[in-house]
């Protein structure tokens, strides 16, 4: 049941089902600006919600979702809908992320949130084929943070994170969710996939402070180039007959990448004559270019060789 203060209707009250838990739909990283230094602001966005048909409205947000026992197991706060009002699609933050907000208030006077430390993809059919994995769930390793706990802990881009302590991943929400209960100092057990092979790993958790650092550190790629990155598979490289290469899991309106047609699943093998493997070969090979220029070799998704030339600024 939703509680709530819709159209100026006083204590109104909703009955529905819950539909899905984890849902992610895109709401809290839009309109992220740079900081004062033109830099990426670190991602803190947590999208874990509980989906429910109970009708939610305007004046709902903020209401207590509450099951047929009267106990609160979430807060509204959003709804899907083409109109603006109710269209069958309500979320509600739930209740442990809530309280874990709450407590930190109380204790330290703002939330403090604990990292793992590393870029990752989510996997389904599409993007495993494009990586060249078989595994379709879990969450495929695109960069581990230097100084973060996951680089502690001995993990690799390229790991497949199927597990955290003990509990089935099946996409990032499973993930984020859990971490969002928890801050820095806090451990979690990490079970991913390494050649075949199945290993765990204690991750301590670290501070905010250690994501920032970490985009500092690649911001020519992040800021202007507008794109994520992943490494390739041996399968991959084997398929294209390429020794280096990454792929390009995501590609943000407005950067460079954008601007050139640079889709998701095109592979970067060369920037300046440099192989790449990792993203901070390529940072290093743009940096390293005369006046900034990029000279970009690349493998289209169709499998067409392109070739790519700008100037980041």
């Amino acid at each position: 049941m939703a509680v709530g203060y819709p159209f100026a209707l006083n204590t109104t009250v909703t009955a529905g089902i819950v539909s899905a838990k984890g849902r992610q739909i895109g709401i809290l990283d839009q309109g992220i600006e740079p900081d004062e230094d033109g830099r990426p602001q670190a991602r803190t966005a947590i999208e874990s919600f509980i989906q429910t048909d109970a009708a939610i409205n305007r004046g709902n947000s903020g209401g207590a979702l509450v099951n047929t026992k009267g106990e609160l197991i979430g807060v509204n706060a959003a709804i899907a809908s083409q109109s603006g009002s109710y269209e069958g699609y309500g979320f509600a933050i739930p209740i442990n992320l809530a309280k874990k907000v709450l407590n930190d208030f109380k204790e330290y006077g703002s939330v403090r949130r604990g990292y793992i430390g590393i870029n990752f993809t989510g996997l389904d059919a599409e993007q495993s084929k494009r990586l060249g994995v078989n595994e379709i769930n879990g969450l495929y390793v695109n960069e581990v943070l230097p100084g973060g706990g996951a680089a502690q802990a001995g993990l690799k881009e390229g790991d497949i994170i199927t597990k955290v302590d003990g509990n089935q991943i099946i996409s990032p929400s499973d993930l984020q969710e859990r971490i969002g209960r928890l801050g820095p100092g806090d451990k979690v057990q990490l079970s991913y996939l390494r050649d075949g092979k199945t290993l765990t790993s204690s991750v301590t958790l670290k501070g905010e402070e250690s994501v920032k650092t970490a985009n500092n550190s690649s911001s020519v790629v992040t800021k202007n180039l507008g794109a994520s990155f992943a490494p390739v598979s041996e399968a991959v490289k084997k398929k294209y007959k390429i020794s280096s290469g990454v792929l390009v899991t995501s590609v943000k309106s407005g950067g460079f990448f954008d601007q050139l047609d640079l889709v998701q699943g095109t592979i970067i093998t060369s920037i300046n004559g440099r192989p790449i493997n990792k993203t901070d070969d390529i940072e290093s090979a743009i940096t390293a270019g005369r006046n900034n220029m990029a000279t970009v070799n690349a493998i289209s998704p169709d499998g067409m060789q392109i070739r790519y030339q700008f100037q980041v600024r």
